[in-house]
C-alpha cells in the first residue's frame, strides 16, 4: 500500500482524517476518511458504521490530519488499542489546545 502511495504526485494525494465520535451510550468509535463532513453526515444520519446506527446522535469528539491514507489507518489502530481513559485523556487534549 505505501509503495502504491508513492507513486501518487505529491500535490494529488488526498488529506485523510482520522476522527472519533462519541456515542448516545457515551461509547467511542474510531474510524477514517477523506471527506469528514460527508462521513460524519452519513453517521448521523444511520447510514455509515454498523456499530454508530444504533447509538445515535453521534458527536464528532477529535480529529487529527494524516497525509496519506496508509498513516490514517496506522494511527487508527493505535488509537483503537488505547483503553477508553487513554482516548478520553487525548480527546481533552485537543479540546483544551482549541480553547486556548
Amino acid at each position: 500500500m505505501q509503495a502504491k502511495e508513492k507513486k501518487v504526485p505529491q500535490k494529488n494525494r488526498q488529506k485523510w482524517f482520522l476522527y472519533i465520535l462519541k456515542c448516545r451510550d457515551e461509547s467511542l468509535y474510531t474510524g477514517i476518511t477523506n471527506d469528514l463532513g460527508r462521513r460524519f453526515k452519513m453517521h448521523s444520519e444511520g447510514k455509515a458504521a454498523r456499530y454508530t446506527r444504533t447509538r445515535r446522535p453521534v458527536e464528532m469528539v477529535y480529529q487529527e490530519i494524516c497525509r496519506t491514507r496508509t498513516k490514517a489507518l496506522v494511527r487508527e489502530c493505535a488509537i483503537k488499542a488505547l483503553p477508553k481513559i487513554k482516548k478520553l485523556a487525548l480527546i481533552s487534549r485537543q479540546t483544551e489546545a482549541l480553547a486556548s
